[in-house]
């Protein structure tokens, strides 16, 4: 299941997603999510769909390669699909036992919910599988640059959130190389009822956080050493500059947000007439 997990990798490839500036993945990957929360109908996640689709496919990405990812969530998606699907109220049940009722507005909020997770985990994994840390960096700084007005530490949070990110592959595969040397001296970790599973934990969980804190500690030193004093005066050996793809990849985002408001406020007069 470690080896499921996508969230912080890099995929090398040559596409044009891949070439978009930081910003503009940054940008679109906010107002995605937003969408996914605006939407509450079949045509909106339609549209969702659409826009999603097109973005894998021109970023080259095995599409495979993306829905690995959500196997490592399928207990968190299983749990609110089941919450929304039994504790959602409404006037048409479907089904009853007990305090537990099952309703049409349960089951539509159920679907509508298990897909915005979805389609959350894949659109935030297409910016993280395109785009390096350090790019990612850049360009995080650079979209908050604003904010160092009122003295708001810009770049310091870029950076705690790029080393947080480069730190998840790495700290993955200490977990493997850990479970693997526990099981080598008798632990198990798939056996047995939740207590005893939560107990073999702990032999992982404590030489994952020695080491964990390790790098940490010579992460720290190696920049001490290397008179890192922030992003005051810095410059950067590749600066950020817009190209003619990055304002174009604007323009597609300013049209999927125009989508989004028009059929806000015309949508139920559609529906009122269908």
């Amino acid at each position: 299941m470690l080896r499921e997990i996508t969230l912080g990798q890099y995929y090398p490839a040559d596409s044009p997603i891949h070439k978009l500036d930081p910003r503009v993945k940054l940008m679109g990957t906010f107002v995605y999510i937003i969408s996914l929360f605006l939407f509450r109908d079949v045509v909106g996640f339609a549209v969702a769909t659409v826009f999603l689709v097109s973005v894998v496919r021109l970023s080259k990405v095995p599409f495979s390669y993306m829905v690995k990812g959500l196997k490592s969530v399928l207990a968190l998606m299983a749990v609110t699909a089941l919450f929304n699907l039994f504790l959602t109220p409404g006037e048409h049940v479907l089904a009853a036992y007990g305090i537990l009722r099952i309703t049409s507005e349960g089951v539509k909020n159920a679907v509508f919910m298990l897909v915005r997770l979805i389609y959350l985990i894949v659109g935030t994994s297409v910016m993280t599988l395109t785009t390096t840390p350090n790019q990612l960096t850049d360009g995080l700084e650079k979209a908050l640059m604003p904010l160092s007005k009122v003295k708001v530490p810009v770049h310091s949070i870029a950076m705690i959130m790029s080393i947080a990110l480069r730190f998840i592959p790495i700290l993955i595969e200490e977990t493997d190389i850990i479970m693997k040397a526990q099981m080598a001296r008798g632990a198990d970790f798939e056996n047995g009822n939740l207590i005893k599973r939560v107990k073999a934990m702990v032999p992982l969980l404590v030489p994952l956080f020695v080491s964990a804190f390790r790098r940490a500690d010579d992460l720290a030193m190696a920049m001490e050493a290397r008179c890192y004093m922030g992003g005051v005066g810095r410059t950067k050996m590749k600066p950020l500059k817009y190209k003619k793809e990055d304002y174009q990849g604007y323009l597609v985002m300013a049209g999927y947000l125009g989508i989004i408001v028009l059929w806000g406020w015309f949508g139920p007069l559609v529906k009122v007439f269908i």
